[in-house]
């Protein structure tokens, strides 16, 4: 990769359709599990792991489906990237740039890919992003294709 690419990112509501529909009946059934063994069974040990479960994929659902949205504060919605780091505007107006320890995660299934590294103040910072927030393909393979340098 010669030059710097930069990438605008997309609310990806096909795939928040895709995360309720994941995450709701999981959420439901838990709680339901829970109530279940609460009230019928006298299992009050189990009643309180299923309700620990399900308050967890309730809060790692909301956070999903908000990040694929980008209406968290710190959602990237550009990405930019050189040679030497990876820039990432933020929702709230914020620059974060990657500058050591980068490295790039793709997934088998070519649907997401994670990116992590440290920023300017040492903090290691995570970041997923989903083929949809790209628009289409074509942008999806030509980001693939310049993160591979930190693979």
């Amino acid at each position: 990769m010669a030059k710097q690419e930069q990438f605008q990112l997309l609310q990806d509501r096909k795939g928040m359709i895709w995360d309720i529909a994941l995450y709701l009946p999981t959420v439901s059934g838990l709680g339901i599990g829970a109530s279940i063994f609460w009230y019928g069974n006298d299992n009050q040990n189990l009643s309180y792991l299923l309700l620990f479960l399900a308050c967890f994929f309730l809060y790692q659902g909301v956070h999903r489906i908000l990040g694929r949205l980008m209406l968290l504060p710190t959602a990237p919605v550009v990405l930019d990237i050189s040679k030497k780091r990876v820039l990432l505007k933020l929702k709230n107006g914020e620059n974060t740039e990657l500058v050591k320890d980068l490295r790039y995660y793709s997934d088998y299934a070519g649907k997401s890919f994670g990116l992590t590294g440290m920023d300017m103040k040492g903090e290691k910072r995570q970041f997923v992003f989903h083929k949809g927030q790209f628009g289409d393909e074509e942008n999806f393979k030509r980001i693939g294709a310049a993160l591979k340098i930190y693979a």
